[in-house]
């Protein structure tokens, strides 16, 4: 399937830039753009929404895992590898085609993830991809644990719980991921610096969240994926504490958007892509846990929403009718004039 769209490319400036936040860890329509759940998003509904469309069914066919949620979403191709193995995706990333296609050199492409696994998300294992092509990784957490070996560590412990579904999973490093020495030459950051604000910090994806505003000041990427977390914490099995996650990623999303408009790099050149990896069980389905997991492929953990706004982006628009989760990445290649010839997914045309 072939992401690169000729009518788009003769509107969008050639310095066109996007942004990816998962909203990571699964979110149910419940709790988010439901009736009764709106409470819980004030700055997506009531500050994005009136600059967005928004797809209200979104629809994800695969293994339903974070880790190979979001490769699939990464690379338009349902991956079925294991979620809890320290793997690369088996087809190319975004990533990849945006670089090969497009010459991108390797400071253009970045991801920040929670560090379960995901340190291997920037390339594929694609022999006509893969190792030298991908994305840089930043593992905000890693990076943390590396600046303060055997000691003081406590006090970060609110940042540092890598996994709530598995806590004996421990994912060997590889990959593009970026390490502790290279703190200060591509974020401009000391270790001092980096640990002393990590402690005014409440969560792992405030983390997250702040290390990406230093790679947009000091790099500019042209393609950006952030994955937030927070949310998987209903895996613990509290109610409250899933909402809390899913307020804070509704506030972390509404700053990275003003950052995107107070950034000279990104101000009116960036298209912001903000959607759920999937749902969460019904309350109501006997095979599983609610709110709490994510295992029975029923229809709320399989069905959620994509919000996009940026500039050419129609405003206020809902669009009911189903896409699939992979159309992510034949749509950013749309975007930014790149091809995707093995993603499975349709550009989403709405939003061309």
């Amino acid at each position: 399937m072939l992401g690169f769209s000729p009518l788009k490319a003769a509107t969008l400036p050639l310095n066109h830039k996007a942004v990816v936040v998962t909203f990571g860890g699964g979110a149910r329509d419940e709790e988010t753009f439901a009736p009764e759940g709106q409470e819980n998003i004030p700055n997506l509904l009531h500050k994005l929404f009136p600059q967005a469309t928004l797809y209200t069914q979104v629809v994800n066919h695969g293994i339903l895992g974070h880790y190979v949620a979001t490769a699939s979403l990464a690379t338009g191709v349902y991956e079925t590898f294991d979620n809890f193995a320290a793997v690369s995706p088996d087809n190319p990333t975004v990533f990849e085609y945006f670089r090969r296609d497009l010459h991108r050199p390797a400071s253009d492409a970045w991801v920040v993830a929670p560090s379960n696994g995901f340190n291997r998300i920037g390339e594929s294992d694609n022999r006509r991809y893969g190792q030298g092509l991908g994305a840089g990784v930043i593992l905000p957490k890693n990076l943390l644990k590396a600046a303060m070996p055997g000691h003081g560590l406590g006090q970060y412990d609110h940042l540092l719980r890598d996994n709530y579904e598995d806590p004996y999973f421990t994912p060997a490093l590889a990959g593009n991921e970026v390490e502790l020495r290279q703190l200060d030459s591509i974020l401009k950051l000391s270790i001092d610096d980096f640990t002393r604000h990590a402690l005014t910090l409440s969560s792992p994806d405030e983390l997250s969240v702040y290390i990406a505003k230093q790679l947009m000041r000091q790099l500019a990427p042209s393609l950006l994926w952030i994955t937030l977390h927070d949310i998987d914490i209903a895996h613990s099995g509290t109610y409250s504490l899933y909402v809390d996650g899913i307020r804070r990623s509704d506030r972390l999303c509404a700053e990275i958007w003003q950052s995107i408009q107070s950034e000279p790099e990104y101000a009116n050149r960036t298209t912001m892509f903000i959607l759920p990896d999937f749902g969460r069980d019904s309350d109501y389905d006997a095979a599983g846990n609610g709110f709490q997991h994510h295992r029975t492929g029923d229809p709320l953990s399989r069905t959620t929403w994509l919000m996009a706004l940026g500039p050419g982006i129609r405003q206020g628009v809902v669009i009911d009718h189903p896409v699939d989760s992979l159309d992510l990445v034949p749509t950013l290649g749309s975007l930014l004039r790149f091809d995707t010839p093995l993603a499975k997914g349709r550009p989403l045309t709405e939003v061309l």
